[in-house]
């Protein structure tokens, strides 16, 4: 998972933005999923269930150095919550160093650094009890008999799986609709769950397999998720019309084709939630390490005051370097905080203050946020001589 999209706009202190903090996890789990992926549960120590209490649909960053390198990756939870556990999926990429090393190393009782739940990938109007049932209960019965579908691709099913459970077993009026596509059925991640589900809420949940290696009874589920089936989809499944709440979480080409048919179809965009697990580009995370810069003597140098866990701090970038906010923190505070550093997840998000930047990828803050200046520090390079940044607003 590389992004969380949507802020959950709160009221209550419990719900406020929890700051980004690494601690040292024991793993009591893991358990194949696929030949490709697999579940990964951590053992949460009492002294740290308040700060791993979380929202269904967020996500954690995981640390660990692989080859004497630091490497860290996102991946969303993938359970309900529950005090003192935390379940993770995580399926090996092609070429991918930490999804290879999870897969391949990971067993119980490993340590590894974990991140406290972060991401907005959440319902707004559905699940802002965090684990509180009567609040979530309180929230849901709002809304009259409440339909939520969901679109996911590969791994996207895992925030699903959080979120459809947690609706379906706190509202007895509530149904979920899953279009889930994947290349076969070998590679359907969570099958047995979602079977569950099935048996368990047999009038109020529905999924809909597509796959587009294998050939299926009805050709509308066979086949890749192009614009033509996309609107045979939407026509014959699920009534774009009826539904309360939408979940799109999958690589970039599949969640933009279907945003932009839900745009042409006049669905409210307060409505959609969406985050991608990856844009399809390189994000350059193994250069947002803070790497080896120093101040021009002779040169025109950037000068960046920051705040972060109430402390300033003040670094210099030289122009020619060019180098990200991001960057230029993290040598003067190892701990500011980041995950994908691609713009997708929205850990390294902080407000501008002070000064001009160009932003080349945002996929994680929304137009308001933006209009109160918040930045994405990975993706934002200087355009004034000095920058003031604040982390904690």
């Amino acid at each position: 998972m590389t992004a969380s999209l949507n802020p959950v706009k709160e009221n209550s202190q419990k719900n406020k933005k929890k700051k980004a903090t690494f601690n040292t996890l024991t793993v009591s789990k893991v358990r194949p999923l696929t030949d490709n992926a697999v579940e990964v549960s951590f053992d949460i120590p009492e002294e740290l269930q308040d700060d791993y209490d979380y929202i269904p649909g967020q996500y954690v960053a995981l640390r660990a150095m692989i080859d004497g390198q630091e490497h860290r990756r996102s991946y969303s939870i993938c359970d309900v919550p529950r005090p003192g556990r935390l379940r993770v999926a995580i399926k090996r990429d092609r070429g991918g160093i930490f999804s290879t090393w999870a897969n391949d190393t990971l067993e119980a009782g490993t340590q590894i650094d974990v991140m406290n739940p972060q991401g907005a990938f959440v319902s707004k109007t559905h699940l802002t009890g965090l684990n509180n049932p009567e609040v979530i209960r309180e929230e849901i019965s709002k809304i009259d008999n409440p339909h939520l579908v969901a679109i996911a691709a590969g791994s996207g099913i895992t925030p699903i799986m959080a979120i459809a459970q947690t609706v379906l077993s706190e509202s007895e009026d509530s149904t979920f609709e899953l279009i889930f596509a994947n290349k076969g059925g070998s590679e359907v991640m969570f099958a047995e769950e979602i079977g569950d589900l099935k048996d368990k809420y047999p009038t109020r949940f529905a999924v809909h397999h597509v796959l587009s290696r294998e050939q299926r009874v009805n050709p509308l589920f066979s086949g890749r998720i192009d614009s033509e089936k996309l609107q045979l989809l939407l026509d014959n499944v699920v009534r774009t019309e009826a539904i309360d709440e939408w979940f799109l979480c999958g690589p970039f080409e599949l969640v933009q084709l279907v945003r932009d048919e839900l745009n042409g179809r006049k669905v409210d965009e307060q409505t959609i939630r969406y985050e991608l697990f990856t844009t399809g580009k390189p994000t350059g995370s193994q250069q947002q390490t803070g790497r080896h810069v120093v101040a021009d003597p002779d040169g025109k140098n950037v000068e960046i005051t920051f705040n972060l866990d109430g402390l300033s701090g003040k670094v210099e970038s030289p122009e020619s370097a060019n180098e990200t906010l991001l960057n230029a923190t993290l040598r003067a505070r190892p701990d500011v905080p980041f995950a994908c550093a691609g713009g997708v997840c929205g850990t390294c998000r902080a407000k501008l203050v002070e000064g001009e930047v160009d932003m080349a990828e945002n996929f994680a803050l929304e137009k308001d946020e933006i209009e109160k200046g918040y930045v994405l520090t990975c993706q934002s390079r200087p355009k004034t001589p000095t920058i003031t940044l604040d982390f904690d607003a």
